[in-house]
């Protein structure tokens, strides 16, 4: 069993440290769930033949002795270390997954954060690895009832057999309902899905379902256990390798290391030559199987501090290298001054004595999230003084950046809240394909103007509601995550969008046949890929074919179309890059020939529309071969590509300049 469990976070530890050497190394964590439910399972049988019953109390409280203490130290010296090592711009959102992982919630948080595109960019948390043991402690949450309730029938009924059909046809049924609701919601909505404990908790069952049967029967030769664990690790092994993160999981696919690993564990103890139980066994695999908890607390937040320091997305192989021997020396240090303690001294036996702990040690993690959100709090307080942070004005001028002397706005830790207003209020989600939209003006107004497109088209909502409220138009916003106004079919997560097409033919129907709107203003993100075409620039054209399917029908109705040319892509998170360097600092600057796509859909289908005017506003993002993250004293970017709300709003007098053409008819 120790092993096993080496080799479970083994294939984690790979996997975390470089994807590349490892795709599928994610389902290490599946292999510890079948290894936590088969034991966790065998000692509430073993409770309940022995005890006649099962103690809750004495469970949850071999639970907090057995996870807590580790978990706690490693939540305590995470967040400090993350105070002083991490952007202040990731300091809120530390201090909440701080607060989640210590109340073992992780799971549900990072489920809620996957379907919030606004998210989409946030950089992983050090403590983001605690999700799969928030799914296990729900789990056990329900797990013990099942057999304290067994043993309360047994006390009842002399009929093992039938005692013991019961307790296997509840963890069953289970096991079944978990797996038909992880299949189900893998397909429908595959992100959250993947931290969800009710499409988790079949793979503990599993190893639970397991522990109940071995009570009753096991394999007698040698012969067929010997080749049961081999072909355990050999299913294990085949999907680290086959898998990626574009197999759709947990769903079915994750039981093939789920079965590869109740395959290890039914074939048990067996010693013919060259066998898995021997490789198991051995000294190395003893070693990682005794430091594998430990191991698998520390190794993601060294990961991340690395990357953090490096300021880079990835690791080369010597700080790789150097990442695992730190993970396994503080895992080793955990264990001998932490988890060993514990264990031989008897600390934390009683369910009052543990309760205690948990208690404290959930308000030490608390207070240290509390000091960094105060500290977040802090910097974030800049007031917007409309003579100071003056934007785009500044280009052209001596100071284009701003004083150094003045505050930026927004501050760089606020600078995911400076967001349009749009965002909250009707902007589509991926999966929604009925029509939602913002409607703002007079409902006499004598101009309409629409907006189409993605998050690119929404971050112009400031300015144009800006110019509209000047203008006095009514002004309809129809913004879908991620999704290009174009009938071609574009990918999300690798998978074909239907829902994107669905929405812009639902889209299109209302403006041509109703709103009728004077003017259409377009734009979409040059992120976005078609589904099925082979290159990016066969991509970008077969988007772009699909974008003139659309604004044909839109000028045929009467319709003014008017793409925006997309805004730069910077490759940085712009507030953490500001954040630690400066405003002017060379690494937070992105070259102009970088920051700008010549593929852009929107430029090449209005190059085949005579109809369509195009806006550029290019240079009031660069200066010469440059683009700043600051101007005029105003962060230009929320994260690497989108505009802050402050920034897009104070862009609306060049806007209006800028599309003046097609505006004459206004």
């Amino acid at each position: 069993m120790q092993g096993l469990r080496a080799v479970a976070v083994g294939l984690v530890l790979v996997y975390h440290v470089d994807h590349d050497l490892l795709p599928g190394g994610y389902i290490g964590v599946d292999v510890f769930f079948v290894i936590s439910g088969f034991l966790i399972t065998s000692l509430l049988l073993r409770e309940a033949r022995e005890h006649g019953r099962v103690s809750l109390s004495r469970f949850y409280a071999r639970r907090i002795r057995r996870i807590l203490p580790a978990a706690s130290v490693v939540l305590a010296v995470t967040g400090v270390a993350a105070f002083w090592l991490l952007p202040a711009p990731r300091l809120a959102e530390i201090a909440k997954e701080l607060a989640a992982s210590a109340f073992y919630v992780e799971n549900l948080l990072l489920a809620d954060q996957s379907v919030d595109y606004l998210s989409a960019e946030t950089a992983a948390s050090p403590v983001q690895h605690f999700w799969s043991l928030a799914v296990e402690e729900q789990f056990y949450l329900l797990w013990p009832l099942l057999f304290a309730g067994w043993a309360m029938l047994g006390l009842r009924s002399d009929q093992r057999l039938g005692r013991r059909r019961v307790v296997l046809a509840a963890a069953g049924t289970v096991l079944v309902a978990s797996l038909v609701c992880s299949v189900v919601m893998t397909a429908a909505d595959p992100q959250p899905a993947y931290f969800l404990p009710q499409t988790r908790m079949w793979e503990l069952a599993a190893g639970g379902v397991l522990a109940v049967v071995l009570t009753r029967y096991g394999i007698g030769a040698v012969w067929a256990r010997w080749a049961l664990a081999w072909a355990g690790l050999a299913a294990i092994g085949w999907a680290a390798w086959t898998y990626s993160g574009q197999t759709p999981f947990p769903g079915i696919a994750a039981a093939v290391p789920v079965l590869g690993a109740a395959a290890v564990i039914a074939a048990g103890e067996h010693h013919p030559r060259y066998s898995a139980y021997g490789l198991l066994s051995s000294a190395p695999a003893r070693f990682g199987g005794d430091i594998s908890y430990a191991l698998y607390l520390w190794h993601w937040p060294v990961i991340v501090f690395a990357l953090s320091l490096r300021e880079s997305d990835e690791l080369p192989l010597l700080s790789g290298v150097a990442v695992v021997i730190a993970s396994v020396l503080l895992a080793w240090g955990t264990k001998v001054a932490v988890e060993d303690p514990v264990r031989r001294h008897g600390l934390l036996r009683s369910g009052r004595a543990a309760a205690a702990f948990a208690v404290t040690a959930a308000l030490v993690v608390g207070l240290i999230g509390a000091a960094q959100f105060a500290r977040y709090e802090w910097l974030r307080s800049v007031e917007f003084d409309p003579v100071v942070h003056v934007g785009p004005a500044a280009l052209g001028t001596s100071d284009p950046f701003g004083s150094t002397d003045e505050q930026i706005y927004p501050s760089p830790v606020a600078a995911n809240e400076d967001l349009p207003d749009v965002y909250d209020e009707c902007q589509a989600s991926p999966r929604l394909t009925t029509l939602q939209k913002c409607v703002y003006g007079p409902d006499e107004a004598e101009t309409t103007v629409a907006v189409t497109g993605d998050s690119h088209a929404a971050q112009w909502v400031p300015a144009l509601r800006k110019i509209a409220e000047e203008q006095g138009w009514r002004l309809h916003i129809y913004a879908k995550s991620s999704c290009a106004f174009t009938l071609t079919t574009i990918e999300l997560n690798g998978k074909g969008y239907d829902e994107c097409a669905e929405w812009n033919k639902t889209v299109m129907e209302e403006l041509t046949t109703d709103v009728k709107p004077d003017v259409v203003f377009t734009s979409s993100s040059v992120g976005a890929d078609a589904a099925d075409s082979a290159t990016e620039s066969e991509s970008k054209l077969d988007i772009a074919t699909g974008m003139s399917r659309l604004w044909g029908p839109l000028e045929d109705a009467g319709s003014q179309v008017v793409a925006i040319r997309d805004t730069p892509r910077t490759g940085e998170r712009v507030p953490e890059c500001v954040s630690r360097h400066s405003r002017e600092s060379p690494e937070c600057m992105t070259a102009t020939a970088d920051a700008f796509s010549e593929q852009d859909p929107q430029l090449i289908a209005a190059a085949n529309d005579e109809d369509a005017e195009v806006i550029d506003l290019s240079d009031e993002f660069c200066i010469g071969d440059t683009c700043p993250p600051v101007i005029g004293n105003v962060l230009v970017y929320r994260d690497s590509n989108h505009l802050t709300a402050t920034y897009a709003e104070l862009l609306a007098p060049q806007l209006r300049a800028t599309a003046a053409d097609a505006l004459e008819q206004l």
